[in-house]
């Protein structure tokens, strides 16, 4: 019966389902400025369960003098609703690179309490500039396709003509001729490397586990360029199949493997890192549908070198950017263009104690027919 003390309990936690369920970290705060609420979202956010927020201040958490202070203020003075953008809340007890977007609402039942919802910034850049990384990478695909045209067969004449002077020229003349030989070759090597953005074929793809090319993957580089950096795993291992081709996804943690070597150097206790995980609730939109796949897989490189350089953090997937005296640029772009083409987005997380690459993928499932149709109906008479 409505108004009964039964009733009023199921209206609280179908208030509590619905607040957990909203996917962003939304609390309470009274007029003293104790966390009184948080669902599941906030103590994944503020790395405590609801018990010890309880126990706390919203001040104990932001930094000194945080925007989000002055927000709450202002809303319990104007009992109005506020929002504010890219707000900083970095933080030693919530890490780094912690920027929101806030929106602060008043209690009606409860003077001076306030709502406060938070949504990070990190994951919609991350987005917005996978998709930027992918025109870069179709930019990239025009310019192969036109340098395989217009400039390796000129190269082939020139360099034909090249060995034709070194059997008639001087000595002292030889070795033009074969500098001339030299930087051909490399030239052709180079728009050899480029045309593999041009090949538009649909991806071969099959259900994949990610650790298996992650071993073979480790296997290289223990008896190549990480011989002397420790490798470490720390893999997810019920994982389901990601749904992708095994050589491209090779070529793609080669490159990232390779990169972070290069990163440790010499560097007495270098580190690389594998690790995979399940992140569900990552959703990313198709172009041109209305369709919205699912990225739960999460595919990770670490280093502990250096990190990349702040000014090309931006741009670290474009075609030609490097920090490297003798690098190409093409490594990570071709990295961006095959995790695009498989659906998913890779991103870089760099600072000066490392740097982390992350792929996020669809994974496997399996397709509905007349086995799975067979499957379900055996089930149910079972």
């Amino acid at each position: 019966m409505a108004g009964t003390p039964a009733a009023g309990s199921a209206k609280t936690e179908l208030a509590q389902a619905v607040i957990n369920a909203i996917g962003l970290p939304v609390i309470m705060v009274d007029s003293e400025g104790h966390i009184v609420f948080a669902n599941v979202e906030a103590e994944s956010f503020f790395g405590l369960g609801a018990t010890m927020l309880a126990r706390s201040r919203l001040a104990d958490f932001v930094p000194f003098g945080s925007p989000l202070l002055s927000l709450l203020e202002q809303v319990r003075e104007q009992r109005s609703a506020f929002n504010e953008y890219r707000v900083d809340l970095s933080s030693p007890r919530l890490g780094p690179d912690r920027i929101v977007d806030i929106y602060v609402a008043p209690v009606t039942e409860k003077p001076d309490a306030a709502v406060i919802m938070l949504q990070e910034r990190t994951m919609a850049e991350k987005i917005d500039r996978q998709m930027t990384h992918r025109g870069a990478a179709r930019s990239v695909t025009g310019l192969a396709a036109m340098l395989a045209h217009e400039i390796k067969n000129p190269l082939s004449g020139i360099r034909g003509a090249a060995q034709l002077l070194d059997n008639v020229v001087s000595d002292e003349d030889r070795g033009l001729a074969r500098l001339i030989t030299e930087e051909t070759d490399r030239i052709v090597a180079m728009v050899d490397r480029m045309e593999v953005f041009s090949d538009e074929r649909p991806v071969e793809r099959e259900p994949i586990n990610i650790h298996v090319v992650l071993d073979h993957v480790k296997a290289i580089a223990r008896n190549g360029f990480a011989r002397d950096i420790e490798i470490v795993e720390e893999y997810d291992p019920s994982l389901p199949p990601v749904f992708a081709n095994r050589d491209q996804l090779i070529q793609v943690f080669l490159n990232l493997a390779k990169n972070a070597a290069e990163a440790i150097g010499r560097k007495g206790d270098g580190e690389i890192r594998f690790t995979t995980a399940f992140r569900p609730g990552i959703r990313l939109s198709v172009p041109g549908t209305s369709e919205r796949v699912s990225l739960p897989l999460e595919f990770c490189v670490h280093d502990n070198g250096p990190g990349v350089p702040e000014d090309i953090r931006s741009i670290i997937f474009d075609p030609f950017i490097t920090s490297k005296t003798n690098g190409s640029g093409l490594g990570l772009a071709l990295v961006a263009k095959i995790v695009g083409a498989h659906g998913g987005i890779v991103e870089c997380d760099s600072s000066s104690r490392g740097t982390t690459f992350r792929i996020l993928m669809p994974a496997w499932h399996e397709p509905a027919g007349p086995r799975a149709a067979n499957r379900k109906r055996a089930d149910s008479r079972s």
